[in-house]
């Protein structure tokens, strides 16, 4: 297998596909100390037996000296769209059957490109063989990345997966000594590492968590928060959000205008009625024009009609005088809800309960959609007014503060003192991590989670962090960490349908076929657990295609062929379950 990039999602997805899954991997990465790799480094940490080529430029030959041949699997992961491109299409052509995985940020090219490279090896390669094994993934560490954090700055929130018909969700619980948790939860996924005593002191008696506990240790684990299943029967409310286009009459009108709308059109009305009884007109049409007439002030005046009639229409004439300024105040109204919806929006005032989010790059966007779809209130603060995300937050009416984070009152303008949670995902470590420590002056108990760029800085923040301050929730998170595991097993031909952040570790939501599977076929669901390892959460049977899979299938439950298991696994229990090699524990 191949890995070509310039950052540590490559490195990350290199070593992990050579240590956790045992393949033959060549790494192509840019020399070290360059421009194009100012980080990216292995350290004392490079892995044993791993081949790295140094390249500039991601050149015909270099391929050809990777291997590009015989290779089974690509995987382009540098950080500029139209280099992974080129690459992608050089790739195809030396070796139709090749596995394309491809890192693009442009989601609906990456789909074109998809389609356009799967028809290319669909095709006979040179040999006139069919490229069976020809495929295309195009994913974005972005995307991949973008649930777990939303998930991290929101406690209690989940992120709904999509697995055996059903919607099924992962939430964070405190001990169940400390208070009331889910009624009846499918599985319990991870017991975390901190929790709540019956007291109502943190408990924080492990360094990590343990994921995928059997009965006995969640029976004996009565002082530690977990993580559990639980199943949505269906779609939480609609998630669309106003964005200026088909607003309501409510949006483009205050209510003083539409009281005063409605005040004069009673008054239009009564004079009316008043002229159709005097006049002895059959029909009220024309008794209603004429006070309209009178209204708008045409010039038809009543001389030598009864007084009844001239006095009716000189209130007509003075409705007239208070119609001119209401529809004047109309009219601004609707210019300014308009000119509104094209710009930023401020923090209301007094604001609380809501996620602060820094940083607006690709990364930040895609967090903001998601808290969104989670209908959680964020307030954005972002230095650059022309980044990414910007048109984002303006299309979804999000409030946003234009700033510099670093700077003395930017936060303040936020609301950072009574907000809920704070996610710095800025394209600096020094800000990300500046920006938390102030905030932590300002809110000490402030949820917090911070995007950092190195793995090994990230876990040495997130230590630090929770020393200093036991009783405030801080989670450090590298998004390669977050986005290596989806990249490797697209190259291993095979897809995850969700990754469930747990503290420092990441649990694995796959769906596997299990007819011809030596692990699943003709075994029992409590024959595939293992703990720490897999455990299968949902069954979705040929016969239950129509949304009604089983959700939590009974450990007597038999696999058998047609099936599709839903199965969360760790990283190492996912190597078994692909067939590459046996690991052993």
């Amino acid at each position: 297998m191949i890995v070509c990039g310039d950052d540590g999602l490559a490195r990350r997805l290199a070593t992990e596909l050579h240590e956790l899954y045992g393949e033959s991997v060549v790494l192509v990465m840019p020399p070290a100390g360059t421009a194009e790799r100012p980080r990216a480094r292995f350290g004392a940490r490079r892995p044993t037996g791993l081949r790295v080529i140094e390249a500039s430029e991601l050149r015909d030959e270099t391929l050809a000296d990777a291997g590009i041949a015989d290779a089974t699997a690509l995987a382009l992961a540098y950080g500029d769209d139209e280099t992974n491109i080129r690459a992608a299409l050089a790739a195809r052509r030396a070796n139709p059957g090749l596995r394309l995985v491809i890192r693009l940020y442009n989601r609906r090219l990456g789909a074109q490109l998809a389609d356009l490279l799967d028809q290319a090896g669909a095709g006979a390669d040179p040999q006139g063989a069919p490229a069976a094994t020809a495929g295309t993934t195009v994913l974005s560490d972005a995307d991949t990345a973008a649930p777990a954090l939303a998930a991290t700055a929101v406690a209690g929130t989940s992120r709904a997966i999509p697995a055996g018909g059903v919607l099924l969700r992962a939430v964070e619980y405190g001990a169940p000594a400390a208070g009331p948790g889910p009624q009846a939860p499918l599985a319990t996924l991870a017991l975390l590492s901190t929790g709540t005593t019956g007291a109502g002191t943190p408990y924080r008696g492990q360094d990590s968590p343990e994921l995928l506990p059997d009965d006995d240790a969640v029976a004996a684990a009565t002082e530690r928060g977990r993580v559990v299943l639980e199943r949505i029967a269906s779609t939480e409310g609609n998630t669309t959000r106003p964005d200026g286009r088909g607003a309501p009459l409510a949006a483009l009108f205050s209510r003083q205008v539409r009281w005063s709308f409605a005040g004069i059109s009673a008054v239009v009305l009564a004079l009316a009625g008043a002229t159709w009884a005097t006049s002895g007109d059959a029909s009220p049409i024309g008794p209603l024009y004429v006070v309209l007439l009178d209204l708008f002030a045409i010039d038809d005046p009543a001389r030598g009609q009864p007084v009844d009639r001239q006095v009716l229409q000189l209130l007509a004439g003075f409705a007239g005088l208070l119609l001119l300024p209401l529809v004047t105040a109309a009219v601004l109204e609707v210019f300014g809800t308009f000119r509104a919806a094209s710009s930023l929006r401020r923090p209301r005032r007094g604001q609380s309960g809501h996620v602060v989010l820094l940083g607006l790059g690709k990364i930040g966007g895609r967090v903001l959609r998601e808290l969104r779809a989670l209908r959680i209130p964020v307030v954005c603060v972002e230095a650059d007014p022309s980044a990414r995300g910007v048109a984002v937050a303006r299309r979804l009416r999000v409030p946003t503060v234009i700033g510099d984070v670093t700077q003395e009152g930017v936060l303040e303008a936020a609301g950072i003192e009574r907000a809920a949670a704070l996610l710095a995902l800025t394209s600096k470590d020094t800000t990300n991590l500046e920006a938390v420590l102030y905030a932590r002056t300002l809110a000490p108990g402030l949820r917090a989670a911070l995007r950092l760029y190195d793995d090994d800085f990230a876990t040495a923040v997130y230590r630090t962090m929770r020393a200093a301050y036991p009783a405030a929730l801080t989670r450090s998170r590298s998004v390669s960490t977050l986005a290596a595991p989806a990249f490797a097993v697209a190259m291993l031909g095979r897809q995850i349908v969700g990754a469930i952040p747990v503290e420092r570790r990441v649990l694995l939501i796959a769906t596997l076929d299990v007819e011809g599977h030596p692990l699943l076929e003709g075994r029992t669901v409590a024959d595939v657990f293992t703990a720490g390892t897999c455990r299968v959460v949902a069954v979705d049977r040929p016969d239950d295609r129509d949304g009604s899979g089983v959700p939590a299938p009974p450990g007597d439950y038999v696999l058998r062929a047609g099936d599709r298991a839903v199965i969360a696994v760790t990283q190492r229990g996912l190597a078994e379950f692909v067939g590459r090699r046996t690991v052993v524990p």
